[in-house]
C-alpha cells in the first residue's frame, strides 16, 4: 500500500486510534493537565516562555545542523554586535517567530494560512511564501535514493494548506483526540513541504501553537525538538513509513511517546526552576533586604544572562542604582560577573544549569 498526499481528514480515522494509540493519548493528556498547572504556578510568565522558548529554538534549530552553543545564544540577546556566530542569531530568530506565533493564537484561538506565513517569513527573513517552484527531492541519506517528492505545483500546494488550516481549525472535520490531530497536522504539513526553507523549524512551532489553540497548554512550554534530536532517526523513519505503507499507528505512538517524555521532563524542569526562584527570594530577601523586589526577582530568571539596561527598564530605576543591584547579587554570589567589550553582563549560573542539564 503505496502513501498518496491527499486532502484531509483521513479516510476511517477509526482505525488508527487503536487501543495502543487510545492508552497512549490518555497518557499524554494527563501529563500535559499536570505541565499546565505546574507552568500556571510560576508568578510570571514571561520568564518561561522566554526561557523555554529559547530552549526549543536551540534544539530545533539542531535538527537543521543550524548548531550553536548556550554561551552564544544567551550572549546574542545581550550584545548582539559581540557574538560572531551567525546561528546563534537564527535561533534568537526563530524564538522570536515563536513567540510572536504564541501570542497571536492564544488571543484568537486559530492558526490562520497568515500566521504559518508569518511564521516563517520570520525564520527566513524574506517574504518568498508558499513554493512556486518544485521541491527538492528527500532522499535516503545512506543510500541517495529519492524516496518521497512533495507536491511539484503551485496550485496544488496552495490547495493543500488551505485545506490543513481548514482541518487545523474546524473540528467538524475530524473527531479524533486532539494529539492525534496534532500528529497528523504535523506529518501533512511536511509533506506538503510549502516553503523553500524551514519547513521543518515551522512545523515544530505548528506543533505547539496547535496545543495552545486547542486549550491543551496556556503556554508554549512543551517542545518536541529535544525528543526528536534524541530520536532523529526515527522521526525521519516514522515519517517515511507511513508514506510508504499508509499505517499511521507506528507515527502516531511515536508523537504520543514524544509529548509524554517531553512533558515529563518539562514539569520537572519548571519544579526545579520554581523551587531556585524560592531559594533566591528567600536568601536575597535574607541578605540583601535593601534592594530586594519581586521585579529584581523576575529579572534574574527572565534573563539567565542580564545587564544593567535590563534592570533599569524591569525595576524602573537609573543606571547608578541598577549597577548597585547587580554588584551586590555579585558580591553575595547569586551572579557571576563577565566582560564583553566596554560593557558587563551578569550570569545567573545555577539557572543555567537547569536550562542545560
Amino acid at each position: 500500500m503505496s502513501y498518496s498526499l491527499t486532502e484531509l481528514p483521513l479516510d476511517n480515522i477509526a482505525q488508527w486510534e487503536t487501543r495502543a494509540v487510545l492508552k497512549k493519548t490518555a497518557e499524554a493528556h494527563r501529563y500535559l493537565a499536570e505541565l499546565k498547572g505546574v507552568a500556571a504556578s510560576i508568578p510570571n510568565e514571561a520568564i518561561l516562555i522566554n526561557t523555554l522558548s529559547l530552549q526549543e529554538a536551540k534544539d530545533s534549530s539542531e535538527i537543521e545542523n543550524i548548531v550553536t552553543t548556550h554561551d552564544e545564544l544567551y550572549r546574542v540577546g545581550l550584545f548582539e554586535e559581540a557574538v560572531s556566530n551567525p546561528a546563534a542569531k537564527e535561533v534568537q530568530d526563530y524564538a522570536i517567530a515563536l513567540r510572536q506565533g504564541f501570542q497571536t493564537v492564544r488571543h484568537q484561538k486559530l492558526i490562520r494560512l497568515a500566521d504559518i506565513l508569518t511564521v516563517q517569513q520570520h525564520l527566513e527573513k524574506n517574504n518568498a511564501g508558499l513554493r512556486k517552484l518544485p521541491g527538492t527531492d528527500l532522499k535516503n541519506a545512506r543510500t541517495g535514493e529519492t524516496v518521497y517528492t512533495p507536491p511539484q505545483h503551485p496550485e496544488q500546494i496552495s490547495q493543500l494548506m488551505n485545506n490543513l488550516v481548514n482541518y487545523i481549525n474546524d473540528d467538524s472535520l475530524c473527531d479524533a483526540d486532539p494529539l492525534v490531530k496534532m500528529a497528523i497536522i504535523h506529518h501533512q504539513f511536511e509533506s506538503i513541504h510549502p516553503f523553500y526553507d524551514g519547513n521543518g523549524r515551522t512545523g515544530r512551532i505548528i506543533n505547539i501553537l496547535y496545543l495552545v489553540a486547542k486549550d491543551l497548554l496556556n503556554l508554549p512550554v512543551l517542545y518536541l525538538s529535544r525528543f526528536i534530536i534524541q530520536h532523529k532517526v526515527d522521526y525521519y523513519n516514522q515519517l517515511q513509513q507511513v508514506r510508504d505503507t499508509g499505517d499511521w499507528e507506528a507515527w502516531l505512538l511515536y508523537m504520543l511517546d514524544g509529548v509524554i517524555e517531553t512533558a515529563q521532563n518539562t514539569i520537572t524542569l519548571i519544579t526545579d526552576i520554581k523551587r531556585l526562584m524560592q531559594d533566591y527570594k528567600h536568601q536575597i530577601r535574607a541578605q540583601l533586604p535593601k534592594i530586594y523586589r519581586q521585579e529584581l526577582l523576575n529579572n534574574l530568571f527572565n534573563h539567565p544572562y542580564t545587564k544593567i539596561d535590563f534592570v533599569m527598564q524591569d525595576l524602573d530605576v537609573s543606571r547608578i542604582t541598577a549597577t548597585k543591584y547587580l554588584e551586590q547579587l555579585v558580591e553575595k554570589g547569586f551572579l557571576h560577573k563577565q566582560k564583553v567589550g566596554r560593557g558587563n553582563y551578569y550570569i545567573n549560573a545555577p539557572l543555567c544549569a537547569l536550562l542545560t542539564k
